[in-house]
């Protein structure tokens, strides 16, 4: 399939290309505003389907609203036409084509010249009246809130907001890109209008706090809850406007004649990671837990777990090593401890379920003893 993507340099466009270049099937025809708009009936040649992506929004000139996006659009409606064939056309319209403005008027326009091409030839067209769209490689202080807040927020600079209550519509990126794909698969229905889902709201303040919690999650090592919806797509987003300089930051390393002990993450409710090495001989624990549980998992070395019930005098032994992935649960009422039995330095991953709290450990010491 060879597809034509208008304004292919903007935010969306590099974005679409992305994903579109994952596939051996798409070739990509490429049209930029260093492009003559003439230009567009020879690149309409044997093209299948046509992501209308270029646009105006912040003109010098409010003039240029018209020029760039009705008049662009109908100068590309008059190449599908020339063409001779049924071209599917695909718009990235705004949800200001409903208001009244110098902007929403052109973008209604353009809408109004993409449904007369639909009418006049039978090509398909989708109209996606966008909210805000968010993710990587947004151009900030420019036009998205988002884009600006990360790129500032990563580097330590400030961030400006005039009403932190206010709301904000949202669409990430990568929800866009699946629906525009979706559409050049002949896998939409045919509404010609098609809303992004989801579709995310916040306020202003909520946005910034949000995003300052991400960088400060280095800090404290508690990582905010990534793993879906809008803080997942916003800390996509954040950590994409780093500079190379920032992928890496050190986290806290404990360490004395036994071996050392580092921290690498915690969560609200979930619990920390660590690891720790031990030298040959040595042996970690000795304590055990009334609700506190934990997970280790010898990367490095062959390890020695013992356990005993403080209340039943049962005693438990076992062996493990890196060679051979196996997870040991520690199990509350069980004193417990390990110790390197190799020859090399051992590695051991930690998950607790809870973040160590200093105040309250629920950790206390009672040596395991050996088996009776």
């Amino acid at each position: 399939m060879k597809v034509l993507i208008t304004g292919s340099n903007g935010f969306v466009g590099k974005n679409l290309i992305a994903h579109l270049n994952e596939r051996a099937d798409i070739e990509v025809v490429r049209f930029t505003r260093d492009d003559d708009i003439n230009q567009l009936l020879t690149l309409m040649s044997d093209v299948d389907f046509v992501f209308h992506l270029a646009g105006v929004n912040r003109p010098q000139d409010p003039k240029e609203f018209k020029t760039g996006n009705t008049d662009l659009t109908q100068a590309l409606c008059e190449a599908v036409s020339a063409c001779g064939k049924s071209v599917p056309v695909l718009y990235t319209s705004s949800i200001q084509a409903e208001q009244d403005n110098p902007y929403g008027h052109s973008k209604l326009g353009a809408e109004a010249a993409l449904t007369a091409l639909a009418e006049k030839s039978g090509s398909p067209v989708y109209l996606f009246r966008l909210p805000n769209v968010f993710g990587k490689w947004a151009r900030p202080n420019y036009n998205s809130a988002v884009a600006t807040f990360c790129h500032n927020i990563s580097r330590g600079l400030p961030v400006s907001i005039n009403d932190p209550q206010a709301n904000i519509n949202l669409v990430y990126i990568d929800d866009v890109i699946k629906h525009f794909i979706s559409a050049m698969d002949g896998k939409l229905s045919d509404d010609r209008f098609v809303d992004v889902q989801p579709q995310y709201s916040i306020s202003v303040g909520a946005l910034a706090k949000q995003l300052e919690a991400f960088r400060d999650s280095r800090d404290t090592l508690i990582t905010e809850p990534v793993g879906t919806g809008l803080v997942r797509a916003l800390y996509s987003t954040y950590v994409s406007y780093l500079s190379p300089e920032s992928f890496t930051y050190h986290v806290p390393k404990y360490g004395d004649p036994r071996g050392v002990f580092v921290e690498m993450l915690k969560t609200g409710d979930s619990g920390q990671f660590s690891y720790f090495t031990a030298h040959p001989g040595i042996t970690r624990g000795g304590h055990y837990h009334h609700s506190k549980t934990e997970k280790f998992l010898v990367i490095k070395g062959r390890a020695c777990f013992r356990f005993r019930h403080i209340v039943s005098d049962e005693f438990y032994e076992l062996f493990t090593t890196g060679d051979q992935p196996e997870i040991v649960e520690t199990v509350p009422g069980w004193t417990h401890d390990i110790t390197n039995a190799g020859d090399d330095e051992m590695i051991v991953m930690l998950w607790a379920n809870e973040i160590f709290d200093r105040e309250l450990p629920d950790t206390y010491a009672r040596p395991v003893g050996s088996e009776a």
